[in-house]
């Protein structure tokens, strides 16, 4: 079955950089999509950023466009998040996550890795 393992987090200072990792198994993603999710106050998750896994086609939200960058390595079946300029509102526990499309409520998720961002 499918498994994802997230690693990378970490405490940072603000304006500060961390790369966070994927690392996907269990099953040819040639048509899944993998992204990063992470709590937000008022909801049970945010979306962050997303790849496909065929294409690389991707997509952020409007607060991390500019900032953050998704990228995926096929050989190594891995998924990373770039994440630069780093705000205190940044801080969450950030899931990776996969299904074949782009969804809201994607099936596979990982145990996800703590960013925490000083001020």
């Amino acid at each position: 079955h499918v498994q994802l393992v997230e690693s990378g987090g970490g405490l940072v200072q603000a304006g500060g950089s961390l790369r966070l990792s994927c690392a996907a198994s269990g099953c040819t993603f040639s048509t899944y999509v993998i992204a990063w999710f992470r709590p937000a106050a008022g909801k049970e998750r945010e979306f962050v950023a997303r790849i496909t896994w065929s294409g690389g086609s991707t997509a952020y939200a409007d607060s991390v466009k500019g900032r953050f960058t998704i990228s995926r390595d096929k050989a190594k079946n891995m998924v990373a998040l770039q994440m630069n300029s780093l705000k205190p509102e940044d801080t969450a526990v950030y899931y990776c996550a996969a299904d074949r499309g782009i969804t809201s409520t994607p099936q596979y998720w990982g145990q996800g890795t703590q960013v925490t961002v000083s001020s």
